[in-house]
């Protein structure tokens, strides 16, 4: 075999490598809030100069980790999609110290909550995936394992915030799945059904997001729609 032919191993090589130089791996972290951003901002995140920053994103791009759209005169780069994200936030887990017992590193402005990419991580989407399995609105699907499947009650519960089920399950994604939580080290839900969810939450403001973070804030009115709606006290 040529050296020079790809390998699955020389593939994940290259995209470790990708990831692993310091600037772009800040960049990619940046980019984990699902918004969008110029090669100017993320120079900045990276902390190197507009040109190193180019260079830096056409490596990104090059390994499918970044994308860039075009609008008039402005180039934006967000991550190429939830794969990335869950390659991201598990490299974050991966990174902690080991200890006898777990502590979290995470800084304590996204411990609560946050965005994993299109979805809601932290302790409130935790215990949010744990109080929806104790309601008997989750309970682990038929395929492989850490797939959810969303039972009749629940689906109309989920329908009572406007989530129309059908449309979700429509998505060419997967629907529901256990997303290994950075700080938690428990699951919160990933796929189409984390994002309907992450949607439903701050379109009806029971969160806020932070415009220059991946935080979400709770609201007064949010925590009274989950101990109403949900039972939870948050």
């Amino acid at each position: 075999m040529s050296v020079n032919q790809s390998t699955p191993d020389a593939g994940a090589a290259g995209v470790a490598a990708a990831i692993g130089e310091p600037a772009r791996a800040r960049m990619l972290y940046c980019l984990l809030d699902g918004h969008a951003r110029t090669s100017t901002e993320l120079s900045i995140v990276g902390e190197v100069s507009a040109s190193t920053a180019s260079a830096h994103l056409a490596r990104l791009i090059e390994r499918r980790l970044v994308l860039m759209t075009s609008q008039g005169k402005h180039r934006y780069y967000r991550l190429a999609g939830p794969a990335v994200a869950r390659v991201l936030e598990a490299l974050s887990a991966a990174a902690e110290p080991s200890r006898s017992e777990f502590a979290p590193t995470t800084p304590a402005h996204l411990r609560f909550a946050r965005t994993c990419y299109d979805h809601m991580a932290g302790r409130a989407a935790v215990l949010l995936r744990d109080r929806f399995e104790q309601l008997r609105w989750l309970c682990a699907g038929a395929g492989s394992e850490g797939e959810y499947e969303v039972t009749a009650a629940g689906r109309a519960a989920f329908a009572a915030l406007g989530i129309d089920m059908d449309a979700v399950r429509s998505q060419r994604r997967r629907f529901a799945y256990a997303c290994v939580d950075w700080s938690e080290r428990r699951p919160h839900i990933a796929g189409a059904l984390g994002q309907a969810l992450l949607h439903a939450a701050l379109e009806r403001k029971w969160f806020v997001q932070d415009l220059d973070s991946r935080a979400l804030k709770l609201t007064p009115p949010g925590r009274r729609q989950l101990r109403a709606r949900f039972g939870l006290d948050l």
